[in-house]
């Protein structure tokens, strides 16, 4: 497509990266919905969402953050947006939920930690704290998502955990 084709339907480089990036989190909500709805469990849901993250990790290049962030400033909003009004729900729903069901510890504070995780997978895009050459991508991601895991399971959770977390379905987990 041509440059001057672009520029019939966007009035810049930025106003295309901004409906870019809106139109994936749309898709991205509506596939975390689904999800949603048709897990049995938290542990389920926690399970089937980690896979829908963990394959768009595979796709995504690192550095994708932070030049939304450097030159793309309402693309950058767009996300923040998303961040903070549905992935923090979604987390706090599961949370929630999990607590309920008695798979999460009672003690934990839904909003904290929903706050936490996703600030966390944020985190590990930053080159700065996470080099490339020193660490692999996908096994900080990995690491990190299992440490979280662990600390939010009852004992009930643990042993329904290990029925989703086995070794063909966990690439690169402990």
């Amino acid at each position: 497509m041509s440059k001057k084709t672009l520029y019939q339907h966007f009035t810049n480089k930025d106003a295309l990266v901004t409906e870019t990036v809106s139109v994936h989190m749309k898709q991205e909500q509506d596939e975390f919905e689904e999800v949603q709805q048709k897990a049995k469990d938290a542990i389920e849901e926690l399970y089937l969402l980690s896979k829908c993250m963990r394959d768009r990790v595979f796709k995504l290049n690192p550095s994708l953050l932070y030049d939304l962030q450097k030159y793309h400033a309402e693309a950058w909003k767009v996300f923040q947006e998303f961040k903070k009004e549905f992935l923090i729900g979604q987390i706090i729903h599961n949370l929630t939920r999990g607590i309920e069901e008695g798979s999460y510890r009672d003690n934990i504070n839904p909003k904290i930690l929903a706050t936490l995780r996703i600030e966390s997978v944020q985190l590990i895009f930053n080159d700065q704290i996470f080099p490339r050459a020193e660490f692999d991508f996908v096994d900080v991601q990995m690491q990190v998502f299992d440490h979280f895991v662990h600390g939010i399971l009852s004992d009930k959770g643990r042993k329904l955990f290990q029925k989703y977390h086995l070794p063909e379905n966990m690439n690169h987990s402990n």
